[in-house]
């Protein structure tokens, strides 16, 4: 048996099975996804909260099944556990997860996760949709940027592109849907909204998120010993600079 230990006690489960395999409300919950994959679910809502359990559980199965394992992808509320069908069945799976969700008697500790700070050069000319956006919700530009900033931002999941992180929550008063008609090419380190999530486009892409800045951070680079500076369950803070500052910086005119 595994000898690494964590409580995962999802706030808001229920008794809806998910799938041939299910634990009890007060613990993980897991569902087949292939023949050698399961999802394990950690909880029904975005947040800190959940995202914490996430970025613990995902560590706990690599510190544990590492030789029996492809991969571990964390989402939002769980973690998609790819296995080697040669060395580990479902079943046994099964049982290293509910003892690793079972082993302890303490409600989980959610960690905090690393603070990862990026600079962003704010403006119109650094993002198209600032002006509008701000409009559109009753505030100036300076308004909208001075909220952006001024929260931490949970990382809860990564996906879309390599390197593309969705942070979460923006202050609901700068809020806003994607755009009805996404760009074609939206520059590598844009940093967007999009409804209560906002991101850093990590390379060159089509998208629709309201540009508000740049960053002149490099966020995915595959050649790299560690690809992304930050990962899921990680806080991320946004710091304002100039125009100076984001060229000096590498940034990308």
């Amino acid at each position: 048996p595994c000898a690494c230990t964590a409580i995962i006690r999802p706030e808001l489960g229920s008794s809806t099975s998910f799938g041939r395999y299910s634990m009890p409300d007060d613990s993980v919950r897991i569902k087949v996804a292939g023949e050698n994959a399961l999802i394990v679910y950690l909880g029904n809502t975005l947040s800190s909260t959940v995202a914490g359990r996430v970025k613990q559980m995902t560590q706990q199965l690599s510190e544990c099944l590492a030789d029996q394992l492809v991969d571990l992808v964390p989402s939002y509320a769980s973690i998609l556990v790819i296995y080697r069908s040669d060395r580990i069945s479902t079943d046994e799976l099964r049982k290293h997860i509910e003892e690793i969700g079972k082993a302890a008697s303490e409600p989980m500790t959610t960690e905090a996760g690393r603070l990862v700070t990026l600079p962003v050069w704010y403006g119109a000319e650094a993002g198209p949709d600032l002006k509008a956006l701000a409009e559109s919700n009753g505030l100036t530009p300076d308004e909208v940027v001075q909220r952006h900033h001024a929260l931490e931002y949970r990382v809860y999941a990564i996906g879309f592109a390599p390197g593309f992180a969705y942070l979460g929550e923006v202050d609901e008063a700068i809020a806003r849907p994607r755009l009805a008609t996404p760009r074609q090419h939206v520059p590598t380190g844009s940093v967007g909204i999009a409804d209560r999530q906002t991101a850093v486009y990590p390379a060159e892409s089509p998208g629709g998120w309201n540009l508000i800045g740049r960053c002149p951070v490099r966020i995915f680079d595959p050649m790299a010993a560690v690809p992304m500076p930050m990962a899921v369950g990680d806080r991320i803070q946004f710091e304002p600079i100039s125009r100076t500052d984001y060229l000096e910086l590498g940034g990308t005119p």
